[in-house]
Formats: structure tokens, sequence, C-alpha cells
């Protein structure tokens, strides 16, 4: 699939959805508002949300964070709060549609494409310190910011986002993305505007295909994608880089051109022996999506520890169990977990950074005190509520719950952390819960996408086709739909 075919009209997009098995009705009601709504977390009678809660309450309410989570419950509690002081603290002055980098590593978006100046999304009404906060003192509920000093507050929604730990590998760091075989699609900065970690990785995947053209299948070159054992944003994002990449190889994308994908070997290498941890969207990735490539190796329980750019090796940590003493009482082996150091040579490597909470809540009271969660947000995961501080909430990426990392998820934070802060604001009980609600688009070539929809419980898919399939209209919507939504509708507090 080319560029060209990419630019299909709206007739298109709605006979591939009758192809999907849907009625021209339902057809008309995904294509609108509906439809792409949901594919940010929303369910399509969310987007205009009639009768939400509001209160004419005075109180000093600020926002640490800049970004989706922050910019959009800003909006929402602009107009659920009127008579509140609403005060945004965040430093960046652009606002990157960070979904978008796939796509740019893809040769389908460009930086520009997905850059707003963030004055454009503030809502009116909200001040705006251009700061950043170095000092949270939940304690005394104020925060100390790098340059204005202590803002004090009533109330707080913490939505920084999270932080990534390039330099947790060790040899690694953020200036070796686009050298020596080396890109992370991850890569930006904020507050420069830019989006490298897409513009490398676009490089990168032509690159790989001009060494592939040059290599052969007897004497391939070797790719590498990794994924560290940290929380991560957007989970299947690793997954996204080596199924387009290798689609790339094979003749697919923008350019075109001779099918080359066996002159590389591709290795995934990660914590745990799963694709995806829902048996339903794990089964299509290991008997589907996979086997298509034929030149994929699983690397189960890999992790990147150490990166030589000169001499192109990649040190991983394998974990792996071997048999102990029997156990007669038992019936059963004692199982002992065993690590080692694996060096492997690479011509090519797409590094997941290990990421973490921002230091200024890992390093205050907000922060959950020990465990696999040290250091993230400690909020209750149903309510969004502060375990400790009643009068402080999160959104977004920096909660430390058991799901959420998304776009989609920060849309279902919203109305929870809106009506439950409404709530507190009224000294009323907190009557909204989040269900761990999360949507990966997992673009599995290009032009189709699984678009795994699931919460606390198991897969919960929006609509009534089968969710572990991948399909042209879901691509169709992320590509064309989803980006305009999120500026227009999603980041002013209307879906």
């Amino acid at each position: 699939m080319n560029k060209k075919e990419f630019a299909k009209s709206r007739d298109a997009v709605e006979e591939a959805l009758g192809k999907e098995g849907l009625s021209r009705r339902d057809a008309l009601k995904l294509m609108g508002v509906g439809g792409a709504a949901a594919m940010m977390g929303a369910t399509p009678a969310s987007a205009e949300e009639e009768g939400a809660p509001s209160s004419d309450a005075k109180a000093g309410i600020v926002v640490v964070g800049g970004g989706t989570g922050g910019v959009l419950i800003a909006a929402r509690l602009r107009k659920a709060a009127p008579n509140a002081e609403i005060t945004v603290i965040a430093p960046n002055d652009i606002h990157l549609y960070q979904p978008g980098q796939v796509f740019m590593a893809a040769g389908l978006y460009t930086e520009d494409e997905i850059r707003k100046p963030n004055s454009d999304l503030m809502p009116d009404g909200v001040k705006w310190i251009k700061d950043e906060v170095k000092v949270f003192d939940p304690d005394s509920n104020l925060v100390e910011t790098a340059k204005n000093g202590k803002v004090k507050y009533d109330f707080l929604v913490v939505a920084t986002g999270l932080q990534y730990d390039y330099e947790g590998i060790e040899g690694m760091r953020p200036e070796l993305v686009g050298r020596d075989g080396i890109s992370s699609v991850y890569l930006n900065d904020p507050l420069k505007g830019t989006a490298r970690g897409g513009t490398a990785t676009w490089e990168w995947f032509r690159q790989l295909r001009a060494a592939a053209e040059k290599a052969s299948e007897s004497a391939p070159i070797t790719a590498i994608y990794t994924q560290p054992d940290t929380p991560i944003k957007c989970g299947g994002a690793p997954q996204k880089i080596l199924y387009l990449s290798d689609d790339f190889l094979r003749g697919n994308g923008p350019t075109g051109g001779l099918d080359v994908h066996k002159n590389v070997k591709a290795l995934f290498c990660k914590k745990g022996d799963k694709l995806f941890g829902l048996p339903e969207y794990n089964k299509t990735l290991v008997d589907e999506v996979t086997p298509m490539y034929g030149n994929i190796t699983d690397k189960w329980n890999h992790v990147l520890r150490k990166i030589d750019p000169e001499k192109r090796i990649a040190t991983f940590e394998h974990t792996y169990q071997i048999k102990g003493e029997y156990d007669p009482d038992l019936e059963e082996y004692d199982m002992i977990t065993k690590r080692e150091t694996v060096e492997i040579g690479y011509d090519f490597i797409h590094i997941v950074p290990p990421m973490k909470a921002v230091d200024a809540v890992a390093d205050s009271p907000l922060g959950w005190p020990k465990g696999t969660a040290k250091g993230w947000l400690a909020c209750d995961r149903y309510t969004l509520q502060h375990m400790k501080y009643k009068n402080v909430f999160g959104i977004g990426d920096i909660l430390g719950i058991p799901l959420g990392k998304t776009g989609g998820s920060a849309r279902h934070h919203g109305p929870v952390v809106q009506e439950n802060l409404i709530a507190a604001m009224e000294g009323k009980d907190l009557p909204a819960k989040f269900d761990g609600y999360t949507v990966c688009p997992l673009k599995t070539q290009y032009g189709k996408i699984m678009l795994a929809e699931f919460n606390y419980d198991g897969p919960a898919p929006s609509f009534p086709l089968d969710p572990a399939k991948p399909r042209w209209i879901w691509w169709a919507f992320d590509l064309y739909m989803l980006k305009p939504m999120y500026w227009n509708l999603m980041m002013r507090g209307l879906m």
C-alpha cells in the first residue's frame, strides 16, 4: 500500500466499514464523532457530556503539567467549576501529539503535523505559569517552581507525565539516537517543540532498507527491537515499530520497493514470554502477525542493560528458570530463577528506554514509597484520588496504577477526575470510578490495526467487531481522524 492509496476519500472509508459487516447506519455513526472518540477512549455518547457535575464553589485549583492530561483536565474543570481559580503550571510552549510519532516513523506524518502552540490549547480563564515544579509539598498545600516561587492550592491535579531514562541503559544517551544504527521513536523534547524520535526512526527505516537491499537471505543483517522491564507509555509502540519497519522491508509503505525483509534477522527482546498480556490479542500476534513476516524471533526475558555503539554490541540480562529439588509432598520441582548476561551484535537497533516517574513526584510524599510502583503517583486505581492527600488527584502517565499509560486512558481519566474533584469541593463522596480502560491501536502492518481495548477486567471492545482482528478501518481512523479530534475535541474538554 503506497502513499496515494492512503489518500482515500470519505466514501472509501464508508465502503471499508461496510465490508466489516456493519450496516450503513452503523458505518456512518462510526465515521462521526463516535468512532474516533472511542479510539481516543470515549464512548460515542460521551462526546458532549450533558449533565456533567459542576460546582459554583470557589477554590484554587492547580494543575501541574501541560501535556495531554494537564490541558484536558484544565479545560474540563474550567467548564465544571466556573468560580474556581484554575492555574496550570507547565514550561512547554509547544504541545506534541505524541501518538503521531509512530506515523512519523512510518513516513506518513511530518514533525510540523504533530505540533501546536500550547497557547492555542490553554482554556480561556485559566492562568498559565510557564515554569516547572521542582518541589511538591502536599502537607503545606503548595508547590515550589523553578522561577516563580511557591504556589498555594486548595486542590491539586498532578499531570506531569513520565520521563525517559535513556541513561538507565549503560552506554546509552539521547544524543545517540540517529547515529550508529540506533533509533528510538519515543524521543522528544516538548520544551523545544521537537519530536526527534519520529524523524530519526523514519530515517532509520530507510537506512535499514538500504542495508537490506545489499544483504541476502543467506547472509542477513541483524536488527534488534527492545522493550524495557519498566512501565512504558503506549505499551504497544515497541511492536508497532517492529511490524511497520518489517512491512516497509516487504515493499509496503510510502516508498514501495522490492521485498527484502528476509535479508534482515529481526530480534524482539523483552521481559516476559508473551507479546500481549491478554490471551485474545496475544493469539492474533502469535498465530497471524509474526508468522506473516517469518523473519522475527522473540527473545523472551531479554532486557537491554548495556550498549556499545562503536562495536554495535547490545548486552542483555536474560532470566530463565531451572528445576531445583523435587518436593514429594507437592509432587513438583522447586523452580530456581537464574540470570545471565548475553551479548548480541547488531547492525540496527531500535531502543525503547526505561521509563520512570518525574523526579519531583518520586522525591515527594506523593509517590508510592516502595514496590514496583515506587515513585509513581500514589492514587487509588478507581477514584484517581491520592491515597493520603484527599485534595490531590492524578491524571495521565504519572499515575501509579496497573493500567492506563495511553492517550485513550487519559481521555477516560478526565471525566473521573472532573467528577470526583467537583464532589470533593462540595464535601461529597466520590462517585466516579476509572475502570482501567486502555486502548492500544497496534499497527500490525501498513494499512491494518488491531484495536486492542481492555480494562481491569479484560477485553473491553467498543464496537460489534472482533477486537483481535487487524482491520483497515482502524488504520483509517487512526491516520486521518484521531489527530484533528485530539486537537479540536479532546484538548477542548469536549470528549
